[in-house]
């Protein structure tokens, strides 16, 4: 095929006639990534599904060339997490906060949360215009997760800072080792702290938990708390954006959401299809050599599953690039499949059904403050998003 151009600005901001193209003529192919790493990517619905689950992709980083980003002060502490193991380890690592994220836990925190994103309409009433993302999107789900894990809030500058710089790495960022020096250095003091006077919440359960006698190790406790954190307050910040912004441009869509908030469940499905927060699991590692689509991956090589393009894939999807609320089986991939497939689901759908109907609720004439070609999608191949929301009320 014609080779497409991959990972420009110009692809950041509409990636879909790529991946298009990558669908119909190579749906596995080597491409080099802007960090220089050399992936195999996955791109059809039925390849990306099969690969998720395959056993022979292992997921622990160390293995192949996953974690050279890292230097090895902070590999360890970074690299003991759910998504960086096979199981066994992996099983047991889930198995200790999976009682955390149950449907059941999860739904207590609602009127929490709303409290929460009622507080940040709140002072949003006496504007005119607001970048939706910096003044509520990334607040709400930032917000949550630091009452869940017991982080302080006054904390939350850092962290996002150091965890904007570690997205950038899949764009070719720079700045990645020292921000996840000073990640793990910030995750070792919270921990001593925790561990000196506990609290009701969840990093401090953690510190104390013990798993048939095996407590968790101190790279293990590290780890996990860096993945809570950071992927408990990204990909909500995005999954909030996004749909926003999608359904800002589809007016009869916007209009029918708020004259039926009951559809609301219905939409965040498809926002999820149709702009999924995480543009490609993070990588794995083909253990033996594996065959997708006609194409064999050798040993050893990384392979990268884009769960964007398997959402708009029309071989799964009819009509894939249309927002369709009545949409039946929306068995998007938004959140992975397998034994992978994402602990925070529930709660990041909770926390987008109340973002979404305290927003149109607030602000039913919401509207875009620019035309939809000028919105920037930040760069990298982990997380999709907008760099900014600009929006009048």
């Amino acid at each position: 095929m014609t080779s497409p151009t991959l990972f420009t600005q110009e692809f950041w901001n509409d990636p879909h006639p790529v991946y298009a193209a990558l669908r119909q003529e190579a749906p596995v192919r080597a491409v080099t990534l802007p960090n220089g790493m050399e992936v195999w990517l996955v791109t059809r619905y039925s390849d990306c599904k099969t690969a998720l689950a395959d056993p022979r992709l292992s997921k622990r980083l160390g293995v192949g060339d996953n974690s050279r980003a890292l230097a090895a002060p902070v590999r360890s502490p970074l690299t003991h997490h759910l998504l960086a193991n096979d199981p066994p380890d992996h099983t047991r690592l889930r198995r200790l906060v999976a009682k955390v994220f149950t449907a059941r836990r999860v739904e207590d925190l609602r009127p929490r949360i709303g409290e929460l994103s009622a507080a940040l309409i709140e002072p949003l009433r006496d504007k005119d215009g607001v970048d939706l993302v910096e003044e509520y999107a990334v607040h709400l789900p930032i917000q949550v997760i630091c009452e869940l894990l017991g982080v302080p809030i006054e904390d939350q500058a850092d962290f996002r800072r150091w965890t904007a710089v570690m997205v950038s790495a899949s764009a070719g960022g720079a700045g990645v080792p020292e921000a996840a020096a000073a990640f793990v250095g910030y995750l070792r003091g919270l921990i001593e702290r925790k561990r000196a006077a506990p609290a009701d919440d969840l990093l401090s359960a953690l510190v104390a938990t013990r798993d048939e006698d095996d407590r968790l190790s101190e790279d293990e406790l590290t780890s996990m708390a860096f993945l809570l954190l950071f992927a408990g307050h990204e990909t909500t910040v995005n999954l909030i954006g996004n749909g926003m912004y999608t359904l800002l441009t589809l007016p009869d869509a916007h209009r029918r959401l708020r004259e039926d908030p009951s559809l609301i469940p219905a939409a965040i499905e498809e926002f999820l299809r149709l702009e999924s927060p995480v543009e490609t699991a993070t990588s794995r590692t083909a253990t033996e050599a594996v065959t997708y689509g006609g194409v064999t991956i050798p040993a050893g090589a990384m392979v990268a599953i884009s769960l964007l393009s398997a959402d708009r894939d029309p071989d799964r999807f009819p009509a894939p690039d249309e927002f369709d609320l009545g949409r039946p089986d929306n068995q998007h991939l938004a959140f992975g499949y397998g034994i992978h497939y994402c602990l925070g689901a529930p709660l990041a759908r909770l926390e987008a059904q109340i973002a979404f109907t305290d927003l149109l609720t607030a602000f039913p004439d919401m509207r875009l403050a620019v035309p939809p070609s000028e919105v920037t999608w930040r760069p990298g191949t982990l997380i999709r998003g907008t760099v900014a929301l600009p929006v009048l009320l």
